[in-house]
């Protein structure tokens, strides 16, 4: 695999991170506790774990591999699963995230990805699109469960593209290469300026809000590329994510549907409703529901 692993000491780590827009944690994440992320995927596709929106379980006697392939994303997997819940707040993470976020960080999303072979990619986009903060914090944290190579679907990314903090326009696609969600357009960069970041199971990517990513179809012949994808932001910075509640003002709306893993929440009098739910995501093979 291309070594991208960065050294890691505090001060060169959050100097990548600011100038790339990613840095990465090698082997942040023991063997074991891949082994049981990938035994708790297995156990969602299973129905093991209650209902999932969208979900068709697999039979009841179906491997861990053999599970994992009934869906392509589930989000909020922490909703459903208390491994998964826990590595919202795993230790070394939110090490890490406080480096780089801050003393006050809150999480509110998780995504589990088992892209098998010949599964799709997703196409160009900006995690701060999708999940809008007002300080500019967002920041994605990408465990991997398998090894990530070219080959079976790794993330791709544009250094430095998140510098700027313009948020690109979006379209729909028919691009068979990729699921359902819009793609990124009209930014500066070319395929080309994309790395591929291929990296080893309990590997650990994190990456700004505002950098541009993507990745393709596992084209691998065998083998599933899965991972297990949370998000971060600033505690001190209120959440205007999904609708905006009728008579309530955008400037005063703060989602708080989150987990606080590191500090203090200035907002915890707001309190923390059960507001998501657990869900696959659409995908070609599924239909789009456009």
């Amino acid at each position: 695999m291309q070594d991208i692993s960065t050294t890691t000491t505090d001060p060169q780590r959050e100097r990548t991170y600011r100038d790339r827009g990613y840095v990465i944690a090698p082997g942040l994440i023991t063997p074991d506790e891949t082994a049981m992320l990938r035994h708790e995927a297995g156990r969602i596709g299973r129905g093991e774990l209650g209902g999932i929106e969208g979900l068709t379980p697999a039979a009841e006697d179906a491997t861990d591999d053999e599970a994992s392939r009934q869906f392509l994303c589930v989000h909020f997997p922490h909703k459903t699963s208390s491994v998964f819940r826990s590595f919202l707040a795993h230790p070394k993470i939110v090490a890490i995230l406080t480096e780089l976020v801050g003393p006050d960080v809150k999480a509110m999303q998780s995504m589990l990805f088992t892209k098998a072979e010949g599964r799709p990619g997703q196409a160009w986009h900006q995690d701060e699109f999708w999940i809008p903060t007002r300080d500019r914090s967002l920041t994605g944290v990408w465990i991997a469960l398998d090894d990530a190579t070219v080959e079976n679907g790794c993330l791709w990314a544009l250094p430095g593209s998140h510098r700027r903090g313009v948020l690109y326009p979006d379209r729909e696609h028919e691009d068979e290469r990729f699921d359902c969600t819009v793609e990124s357009y009209g930014f500066p960069y070319r395929d080309s300026d994309a790395v591929p970041l291929e990296v080893e199971a309990g590997d650990v990517v994190f990456f700004n809000g505002y950098l541009l990513h993507r990745s393709l179809p596992n084209t691998g012949r065998h083998g599933m590329r899965r991972a297990l994808v949370n998000h971060y932001m600033n505690a001190n910075s209120v959440l205007p994510w999904q609708t905006v509640p009728a008579g309530t003002h955008v400037g005063k709306w703060d989602y708080r549907d989150i987990v606080l893993v590191a500090g203090e929440d200035p907002y915890a009098y707001r309190g923390t409703p059960d507001l998501s739910t657990p869900m696959v995501r659409p995908e070609r093979e599924g239909g789009c529901h456009r």
